[in-house]
């Protein structure tokens, strides 16, 4: 056999078994299936507000491209296209914009009023904090 295949082969099986000994383990000791479902659903906000997080930080670095490859284009506009920035600007919008559409969507599927991952408890610069709050 060839000894790449056989390498392969052994890291995938390797790969599956410490995969269903972590699940069964995980499952084990978080009571069961049960139990890991309602692990799963109590991270979900969290989940959220990592898709929510780094979509800001995408489309801020989308937006930083757009401006360079605007700058670019001014310099040499025979090189670089001007649809190239348009689209980084476009993609920036969009993943700047998705915590809001989330929060659309979920009032329209769902009904009521439904919230979205975002900064919260987070005071400006200079703001005074209220008596009686721990340092």
């Amino acid at each position: 056999m060839n000894k790449k295949l056989f390498k392969k082969i052994l890291l995938v099986l390797g790969s599956v078994t410490c995969f269903g000994l972590g699940t069964a383990a995980f499952a084990v000791v978080s009571g069961g299936i049960g139990g890991v479902a309602q692990q799963v659903a109590s991270n979900l906000g969290s989940i959220a507000k990592l898709i929510t997080a780094a979509s800001y930080v995408a489309g801020m670095g989308f937006a930083v491209a757009a401006i360079v490859k605007f700058k670019a284009h001014k310099d040499n506009p025979t090189q670089i296209t001007i649809g190239m920035p348009i689209a980084l600007l476009f993609v920036a919008a969009a993943l700047i914009f998705i915590p809001s559409v989330f929060g659309t969507a979920g009032a329209t599927l769902f009904g009521g009023s439904g919230t979205v991952a975002g900064v919260s408890g987070v005071t400006g610069f200079g703001a005074k904090k209220a008596a009686g709050t721990a340092s």
